[in-house]
């Protein structure tokens, strides 16, 4: 399974909302020139995440966007499902080979657990594990 720039994108916007999350509404442009994305393709993605209820417009001035519910609510899965459909490697229904049917199925369950067991909040406070520590020598 190949995650397009939808699912890419779209997580984009919500890691950057929820980021911001309790800071009031953030607006398309800001998240669109912070990671040099194409602003009209941040809207077109934005509105399948709204009417899913992840996310609430808020109009005016100083309007935009924020989370529907808290950062640890909502997974990466959530978020994937809405903008690319079901996570599936393959159409397994029509295979015929138990063993290969067994294995597609596998595989999409793995995925699914990664995407259902990260959380907006993993992924905003993600540390990376095995960074190179900052050593100091004394001579």
């Amino acid at each position: 399974m190949k995650i397009s720039t939808k699912g890419r994108y779209g997580l984009t916007i919500m890691m950057e909302l929820a980021a911001k999350f309790g800071e009031g509404p953030t607006s398309l442009k800001s998240i669109a020139e912070k990671n040099q994305l194409s602003e009209h393709y941040l809207e077109q993605l934005i509105a399948p995440l709204r009417n899913a209820g992840l996310v609430k417009s808020v109009r005016g001035a100083y309007g935009g966007y924020i989370l529907s519910k808290e950062a640890s609510e909502i997974t990466a899965g959530d978020i994937i499902r809405v903008l690319e459909g079901p996570i599936s490697p393959v159409d397994f229904t029509e295979e015929d080979d138990p063993a290969k049917r067994d294995l597609w199925l596998r595989i999409r369950d793995s995925i699914a657990e990664v995407l259902d067991s990260t959380t907006l909040e993993n992924l905003v406070n993600f540390e990376e594990h095995g960074a190179k520590e900052n050593y100091m020598f004394y001579i």
